[in-house]
């Protein structure tokens, strides 16, 4: 039976007074978001300004879609650069490099936004085919260069990626998209951090661009704390960030007591 977001978010909160740490253990600070392909990192900025202003440390990695491994690498530079625990943050295709980088020791926890959650020795392209979206089954959307980087076709992408943005805002994205290597959505994963570390996970209920079933299968799968908001599509860290920055401030409470667990 499909749960509600209201359930859900009660189920989250009696998780937090259960939990058998200390009941003022403080949040952790540390906040990294991750993007996802074809995007920069400036769609975080609305959820940026919430987190700040709740007084969250944020960093928001830039990856460069010039591989699965310098996305990895870049991730991993600004994981080293944080002074403690960190919550580590992925939208889409940055879902699957925040699943390998997340082995960092600085993180302590995961966030999966409308994200990719492969295991190791899986890829995100061969699983998207498993359980293909809108945009898996419209012809001629995704467009390849001779040198084999890979954009969506700009008059698809606000109806596909963002409807549900203004559609001055969806035209912008369309035109200003970072090129993505196709190499980086079939490059398997060597490892899984979702196994070791708790997670959290949001599912975008009108998702284009990865299929909502896949979303709740991974999630499902990796044990994910997870609520889904309808109606949002795969922008949905832009159309409602006042909910993915409560889930991402409320996971930092619970990868706090993770670690304090650890600590222990």
């Amino acid at each position: 039976m499909k749960l509600s977001e209201a359930c859900l978010a009660i189920g989250a909160v009696l998780s937090l007074t259960s939990a058998t740490v200390p009941a003022n253990a403080e949040p952790l600070k540390n906040v990294v978001l991750v993007h996802g392909a074809w995007v920069d990192g400036s769609g975080w900025k609305p959820v940026y300004e919430i987190l700040t202003n709740e007084g969250f440390h944020v960093t928001v990695v830039q990856e460069p879609e010039t591989s699965f491994a310098d996305d990895v690498t870049a991730t991993k530079r600004i994981l080293d650069l944080q002074d403690g625990p960190t919550l580590l943050v992925g939208h889409s295709y940055g879902g699957s490099v925040v699943t390998e980088a997340g082995v960092h020791p600085n993180v302590a926890g995961l966030v999966y936004v409308a994200a990719h959650a492969p295991d190791a020795g899986e890829d995100e392209a061969s699983l998207g085919k498993k359980t293909p979206s809108l945009l898996g089954k419209t012809q001629g959307a995704v467009v390849v260069t001779p040198d084999r980087f890979t954009y969506l076709n700009p008059t698809d992408f606000p109806k596909l990626f963002a409807p549900d943005l203004p559609r001055e805002r969806a035209e912008f994205l369309a035109r200003s998209q970072v090129l993505a290597a196709a190499a980086v959505f079939a490059t398997p994963l060597s490892a899984a951090a979702w196994k070791t570390k708790p997670s959290w996970a949001i599912v975008a209920g009108d998702d284009r661009i990865i299929s909502p079933d896949l979303q709740r299968w991974y999630y499902a799968r990796a044990g994910s704390s997870t609520i889904e908001i309808e109606g949002a599509s795969h922008a949905v860290y832009e159309s409602h960030p006042t909910k993915v920055a409560a889930v991402i401030a409320d996971a930092a409470r619970n990868a706090e007591e993770y670690v304090d667990a650890g600590r222990k």
